[in-house]
């Protein structure tokens, strides 16, 4: 791995490790978090990354590293976006600069890259469950370990969070930290909350009360009458004046709120947590950009950030695209509503909420009650569209399944990030979702690579009846691609299209969907140098595939040609398996002639731009090549023509 910087620092240069940061006096605390905050700036303004969410967290990891020994504690991040500070207090400062790149640092917790990341992550609402876990077998096997995971107020809107406090024990070395950057969770009432949080935060204050309670206890007769009575007292007045909460309730000792941006106030209360020796939920306010003027004012903007050089600010994205269709259509028909899982500005979505309050509907990092609640409303007469990038609509499988395909229920899924993705890594790229969908009934699945052919897959999916996935990659779509397909288009119908020379037989067709079809067009120009007839055929809707079958014969100039069935999602059950099955019950069709390139059954790591993506998971138009040359697909057509 490379490891560059490229300037000196007082504080981080001397971290190697978590010791190392002990080892700097408290008085120097505010000196380090401003060095931090410099770098975080620096290195996500030129690699990209999530800003914000780390600038917020700084002082609060600093206390945790200073309170926590890691690794033999267990510190768990949350979708580990927030997780940049944490690296750079594990030994991880010389390689920032290889942030979200190749063979780099991950911009999420990940357990393959340091010891200090026990759990990896990626998406929401995981840590809770996964730090019980941890707590759980370390009190199993006599562990004086801690275990602490730090969440975001936006995770608790994802059920896992919920079902892991339900199931959450009272004698477990865990601590829960609540990390406030946007709602309000907990009654807060001004100067009376602030006071008593302080009080909670001093040293003795547990110890005190925990004698008190002893011995109110001995006393003869009335003592444990007596406990019960302060104790009851005590929490009504508590309640009266500022308000019981959610996590007291289900049992958890409940500390806060207090400011996360405070380090020693922090670091105190993580300290009186550390004693009790029990579960408790440690309540904290940060500001999300904190210390750095534009990201305080426009976290939003600042949250997820792409290298300035990734922008195209002339094209609209699919994104974009899809937001704007259905708006407008929305104008025109009062059934359609959208939904969407705490993604609005992500999906596109943002005109539609702003034109129809009413009908949007933002619920929250809930994919699976975002799918169950489109069927509750298709059933009931609306027409919902549901927009979920790739990767999450993982979670919401079931739901597709039980209450959408089996009840033939017409929800419209705009399956956005679809394919590989740049700079994230194996946690977003959208590769399963083919697999998953092709082999439910009662579902067809659209690929436009176009913004009219979007546009056209919604027209289409709404007038269905049916369930529909429409999915599309992150981006534009490419000029060439419209060029080569629909120069002469008057409209931008759906269906198989094809890109061949007029005037011989193909040796080789490739077959693609998605954004593949550049890549097909790429390997097809290599082959004809090499003096091998290649052609594309693309398209916009898989399944049904036999239908798509049908259509992809029709375009066959040559029955005997190699056909390669290009992808570059998953390989197991996908759209060349799917394909293939129904090509090969055509007439004329040979199964040795048709080869399936897709990723081939792995977690592809790669972090780089797209085109290294694509050669990482060998689906790049060098890899094409090599396999139609080493299949010889030519030769044996070139054989049959001159018997």
């Amino acid at each position: 791995m490379n490891e560059y910087k490229t300037q000196k620092n007082k504080y981080l240069d001397k971290i190697k490790s978590p010791e190392d940061f002990k080892n700097i006096p408290d008085v120097e605390m505010q000196a380090v978090s401003n060095e931090i905050r410099e770098e975080l700036v620096r290195i996500v303004s030129k690699n990209g990354g999530h800003l914000a969410s780390n600038l917020g967290a700084v002082e609060l990891t600093m206390a945790i590293h200073r309170v926590f020994d890691s690794p033999k504690d267990h510190i768990i991040f949350d979708v580990g976006h927030q997780s940049y500070v944490h690296k750079l207090l594990t030994g991880r400062y010389t390689q920032m600069d290889t942030l979200r790149q190749s063979g780099g640092i991950c911009g999420f917790t990940n357990r393959f890259e340091s010891e200090h990341d026990c759990f990896g992550a990626g998406h929401s609402s995981t840590s809770f469950s996964a730090a019980l876990g941890f707590a759980v077998s370390d009190k199993l096997a006599g562990s004086d370990a801690y275990t602490v995971a730090v969440i975001g107020d936006g995770a608790y809107t994802g059920g896992m969070i919920h079902e892991a406090l339900n199931n959450c024990r009272k004698d477990l070395n865990l601590i829960i930290i609540l990390n406030e950057n946007e709602m309000s969770i907990s009654k807060n009432i001004g100067r009376f909350a602030s006071n008593l949080s302080k009080l909670r935060a001093r040293p003795g204050y547990f110890k005190t009360k925990k004698a008190t309670g002893a011995f109110l206890k001995k006393i003869p007769l009335i003592g444990k009458w007596l406990f019960k009575a302060v104790l009851a007292i005590k929490r009504g007045i508590k309640n009266t004046l500022y308000g019981s909460n959610y996590f007291e309730s289900m049992g958890l000792t409940y500390l806060g709120p207090i400011d996360g941006n405070d380090f020693e106030a922090v670091a105190r209360l993580l300290g009186e947590a550390k004693k009790l020796g029990e579960s408790v939920l440690v309540h904290v306010k940060t500001v999300k950009g904190k210390g750095y003027t534009p990201a305080e004012n426009a976290p939003d903007l600042y949250h997820g950030m792409s290298p300035s050089a990734m922008e195209n600010a002339k094209c609209k994205t699919f994104s974009q695209s899809m937001g704007q269709v259905i708006t407008e259509l929305a104008r025109e028909d009062d059934k359609i509503c959208a939904i969407t899982a705490a993604m609005c500005d992500g999906t596109g979505l943002c005109e539609f909420k702003d034109n129809f309050k009413d009908r949007f509907f933002d619920v929250g990092i809930a994919e699976e009650h975002a799918l169950t609640f489109a069927a509750g409303l298709a059933a009931n007469g609306m027409k919902p569209v549901v927009a979920i990038y790739s990767t999450f609509l993982q979670r919401g499988y079931d739901n597709i399944i039980h209450d959408i395909a089996l009840q033939k229920l017409p929800v419209i899924m705009c399956v956005d990030r679809a394919g590989l993705n740049a700079r994230d890594g194996a946690t977003h790229h959208g590769i399963f979702d083919v697999a998953f969908l092709s082999h439910i009934p009662n579902l067809k699945i659209y690929t436009p690579i176009t913004n009219r052919t979007l546009e056209h897959s919604i027209n289409q999916a709404l007038r269905e009846g049916i369930p529909c996935a429409i999915r599309y990659p992150n981006g534009y779509e490419s000029e060439d691609v419209v060029s080569q397909f629909y120069a002469n288009a008057v409209d931008f119908e759906l269906g198989a299209k094809r890109n061949f020379d007029d005037n011989a037989e193909n040796d080789v067709v490739i077959v693609t969907h998605g954004r593949m079809v550049t890549v097909a067009l790429a390997a097809c120009e290599i082959l004809k140098s090499n003096g091998i007839r290649a052609g594309v055929i693309l398209l916009e809707i898989l399944k049904p595939y036999d239908a798509t079958a049908k259509n992809v014969y029709k375009l066959l100039d040559n029955k005997n040609c190699g056909i390669i069935l290009l992808e570059e999602e998953i390989k197991s059950g996908g759209f060349g398996m799917n394909l293939k099955d129904k090509l090969v019950e055509l007439d004329g069709i040979n199964e040795k002639n048709i080869e399936i390139i897709a990723t081939d059954d792995t977690f592809v790591t790669e972090r780089n731009k797209d085109e290294h993506i694509l050669k990482s998971a060998k689906v790049d138009a060098e890899q094409v090549c090599k396999v139609v040359m080493s299949k010889g697909f030519y030769i044996c057509d070139l054989a049959k023509k001159q018997q």
